[in-house]
């Protein structure tokens, strides 16, 4: 039985103490902080993360440490793996329930292509198969019939759907999901009208701040609280827009720091620190009590 994927996936950030290592301990304290704060799991090693800049040791030290916390919390952990070697090495744990597996990039293999290599991926893995589709970054479009015939491969549980927008193949794809099929936003500003089409939550790194809000913002497109619903997203659409306003996961990692959760705000190339001005902004905005309130008030 697939589970069904829903609400607020939380992509954590690897945090960097002075010394350049991996600061464990606040990674394990921003675990229990989004997960107090009512998100539903977290993705351990997907892009916020820098995955590309952890060595074998590092990269496993964080795929353990946030199943513990998972396995003590009774929360699900996706875990960001891209190639059948990567998904087959997946522990077999309880808590790993899928691994985040993006869309190939560069090649561009055409729908074929992609269709085979997730059939290929979903076969390898111990774990379901969430297919993240970024077509900005990947350079490979996936056409709505593409999409459907993804969700028909045994394994493959749903798909983080960032696509930069909302166009007519999003209205068409969520009009008729395929069943058993999970949709999951990750555009963080564009959360809340995928939301009100019928996703069934998000992979947003901007919930690393005002987690609460977007748990609320969720569940009010789920219980019809829509003009709330609009409110809040509109606020917190302008929150994610702050805080990817430079390269993910830059600005989040510097506003991370200045609010006192992590040791430093430092990355690893080829990213370098977010400007001053961009922290700034994001700041501004994530102390604003016009989000805060709304996330405080109940359901509409």
């Amino acid at each position: 039985m697939i589970m069904t994927f829903t609400g607020v996936y939380v992509p954590l950030i690897t945090p960097f103490d002075g010394t350049g290592a991996v600061a464990l301990g606040a990674l394990e304290a921003l675990a229990h902080q989004v997960l107090d704060a009512g998100a539903s799991g977290l993705v351990a090693l997907g892009t916020t993360a820098e995955p590309a800049s952890l060595n074998v040791r590092e990269r496993q030290a964080v795929v353990d440490l946030l199943a513990r916390v998972c396995r003590e919390r009774t929360a699900p952990l996706i875990v960001g793996a891209n190639a059948v070697e990567a998904v087959a090495a997946l522990p077999g744990r309880a808590e790993v329930v899928a691994a985040l597996s993006v869309v190939p990039p560069f090649l561009r293999p055409g729908e074929a292509g992609v269709l085979a290599h997730f059939a290929a991926l979903a076969a390898a893995s111990p774990v379901p198969v969430v297919v993240y589709h970024v077509p900005y970054r990947t350079g490979q479009h996936l056409s709505t019939d593409a999409i459907r015939r993804l969700a028909e491969l045994p394994g493959v549980a749903g798909i983080k759907y960032s696509v930069g927008g909302i166009d007519a193949d999003t209205v068409g794809l969520l009009a008729e999901l395929p069943p058993d099929f999970a949709v999951l936003g990750g555009d963080d500003a564009l959360i809340s009208p995928l939301l009100a089409l019928g996703a069934h939550g998000g992979i947003l790194a901007s919930a690393h701040v005002g987690t609460a809000a977007f748990v609320e913002l969720v569940e009010a497109w789920r219980v019809g609280g829509s003009a709330r619903a609009r409110a809040l997203g509109h606020r917190l659409a302008a929150l994610s827009t702050a805080l990817f306003a430079e390269p993910n996961p830059t600005v989040i990692k510097a506003v991370l720091h200045a609010q006192g959760r992590i040791p430093t705000a430092s990355v690893r190339l080829p990213l370098v620190p977010a400007r001053p001005d961009a922290v700034r902004a994001a700041l501004r905005l994530a102390q604003d009590d016009g989000w805060r309130t709304l996330s405080l008030q109940g359901l509409a």
